[in-house]
């Protein structure tokens, strides 16, 4: 599939008229976080329910016009771990590089809903001051491609990027962070897969997965084209209100991914981003929702609940 084909199946595919027989539905609230959402993700929400899951989590609400004391536009402590343009380095070993600023679905959750990309983002055109970065600090060994979604940058560019890391003798591993194959899934060509299975580092692909619903069977050739090259696949959610905050949806996402192939890794706790607030769940609910969740899956499916926390080392277990 060319480019051109998954450029245009990534391009905004909703309007105000999709949402007019939805309550909730706040077109101003668009204003402070753009509306976009692809082909193929559209294509499985029902549009004649308020609560469908898929909706939810990306319907612009009234309930982001709150503006909340406890919530910010930096949640998570992003810019003070900023080293140098497109780089954020808070965890021993491995750095996260800001590879594009663009998604191919907006997230109302996001916690870089309002993050300042353009101050921030490692611009293709001079990718020198990250590269020198993390070849100057010898204890780094995984680099984390994010974003924004990295996979929106053609396969030439991610090529031309990690040309350059391959020669850092202590990188080990690469990371890459996103969305596409799940939400945009044409993003996966052979160009791709041949870019990806051309890799010599460790590969790692974390997914972002909330519910049930968004594993879709035809999903599972692409899946099993990433799986050829030898990359391990993860996926992380968030606990979201309203949307899988409860032990069976959950269970059901997990059995899901592992179907198709991909372990469950992460349950975040909702980072708090100004504009989210109504898709918090309490920590004291989290941990019930968690604990009943044990009990219905096999270890190796049950991911970890954690928060992050600005300032700390490492994710947090919330228990």
């Amino acid at each position: 599939m060319t480019k051109q084909i998954w450029r245009e199946q990534s391009k905004n595919r909703v309007s105000s008229q999709d949402f007019t027989a939805i309550n909730g539905y706040h077109k101003d609230s668009q204003k402070l976080f753009r509306l976009h959402i692809p082909d193929f993700f559209k294509s499985n929400i029902d549009f004649t329910n308020s609560f469908d899951p898929l909706l939810m989590q990306v319907m612009p609400s009234i309930d982001e016009m709150n503006i909340l004391k406890d919530f910010s536009d930096d949640p998570v402590g992003d810019l003070n771990a900023k080293k140098t343009k497109g780089v954020i380095h808070k965890y021993q070993g491995r750095v996260l590089l800001i590879a594009t600023g663009t998604c191919a679905i907006n997230c109302r959750y996001c916690f870089r809903r309002s993050f300042p990309y353009s101050q921030n983002n490692a611009s293709a055109n001079n990718w020198s001051p990250a590269i020198d970065y993390i070849s100057n600090n010898k204890d780094i060994h995984e680099v984390i491609l994010s974003g924004g979604d990295p996979l929106m940058l053609s396969t030439k560019v991610l090529s031309k990027l990690t040309s350059q890391l391959k020669d850092i003798e202590h990188i080990k591993t690469l990371r890459i962070h996103t969305r596409m194959p799940l939400v945009s899934p044409s993003r996966i060509t052979d160009n791709f897969i041949k870019w990806l299975d051309s890799i010599t580092l460790k590969k790692v692909m974390v997914l972002h997965c909330n519910h049930p619903r968004e594993l879709q069977a035809q999903l599972q050739p692409v899946i099993n084209k990433l799986l050829s090259t030898q990359t391990l696949l993860l996926n992380q959610s968030v606990l979201l209100k309203g949307i899988n905050d409860d032990a069976k949806t959950l269970s059901q996402l997990s059995f899901k991914l592992f179907e198709l192939g991909i372990l469950p890794y992460y349950l975040n706790q909702l980072d708090k981003v100004q504009g989210a607030a109504h898709f918090q769940v309490t920590n004291k609910q989290a941990k019930f929702i968690h604990q009943e969740l044990l009990t219905k899956l096999p270890g190796y499916l049950a991911p970890k609940l954690v928060e992050e926390i600005p300032g700390k080392k490492n994710k947090s277990p919330l228990y």
